[in-house]
């Protein structure tokens, strides 16, 4: 066995974006397929690392990129302008995610039948706005993703299944924004779950977030279990 990963350029329109593959050489042909979305700094070296532990589940893992060219922020204030102009733009961002999934549709390790999306943070909000757009996939999987509702969708079905993967004391995540996304699923039809991690703030799976005043701090315990969680769903939606 063989993790073999490279970049790999696509389009959305004229922007230029570069995401980042890998997938097990011991596999062959077609194999189910995960989108990975980056949280707000851009397509780092966490999703690269992501996509490599999922290719060694044996899935084709595609780290998509949100910016353009792998453009990735150096300070909050870099990332926060990165990632702006999307939340005021929801159609942009919806459309980018979707250029994604078309991109990886046309790779020759990607069974089109069998995909999935999972999100960190500002790319747990991509992955729910995919499903929001009705993408036909097999589900999606937000870690610690914001739920900050779109103002361009409102009556459209989503197909995909969907788990969310919460700390219960996330500061960027009140309480009514969770029962709010709960109701908006139910109204859509989605087959939905959450799990609240008690104790645990925003960015928990990320080691290197350790910032309580910003409310972004690493746990373990939650890590752990949230990926097991995704695990345990992925084999449901591609059994």
């Amino acid at each position: 066995m063989a993790i073999v990963s490279n970049t790999i350029n696509y389009l959305d329109g004229e922007t230029l974006l570069e995401g980042f593959f890998a997938y097990d050489d011991a596999i062959e042909g077609q194999r189910p397929t995960i989108l990975i979305s980056h949280a707000w700094a851009g397509r780092d070296e966490f999703v690269a690392n992501k996509a490599k532990e999922l290719a060694k589940l044996g899935y084709f893992a595609f780290a998509l990129d949100m910016y353009g060219e792998g453009k990735v922020g150096q300070s909050v204030e870099e990332n926060s302008a990165l990632m702006q102009p999307f939340m005021e733009n929801r159609a942009m961002l919806q459309q980018r995610i979707n250029a994604a999934l078309f991109a990886v549709k046309r790779t020759p390790w990607a069974d089109e039948k069998n995909i999935a999306a999972i999100g960190f943070c500002f790319g747990g909000l991509c992955v729910l706005d995919l499903a929001r757009t009705g993408a036909d996939i097999k589900g999606v999987v937000a870690f610690h993703g914001l739920f900050t509702p779109p103002d361009n969708l409102s009556q459209q079905a989503i197909k995909a299944k969907v788990l969310l993967l919460h700390g219960n004391d996330d500061p960027m995540v009140p309480t009514e924004a969770v029962i709010a996304l709960q109701q908006e699923l139910s109204a859509k039809g989605a087959d939905w779950q959450l799990h609240s991690y008690g104790n645990t703030l925003h960015a928990f799976t990320n080691p290197n977030a350790n910032d309580p005043d910003f409310g972004t701090v690493y746990k373990a315990e939650a890590d752990k279990r949230s990926w097991l969680t995704m695990q345990n769903f992925l084999n449901e939606i591609f059994e």
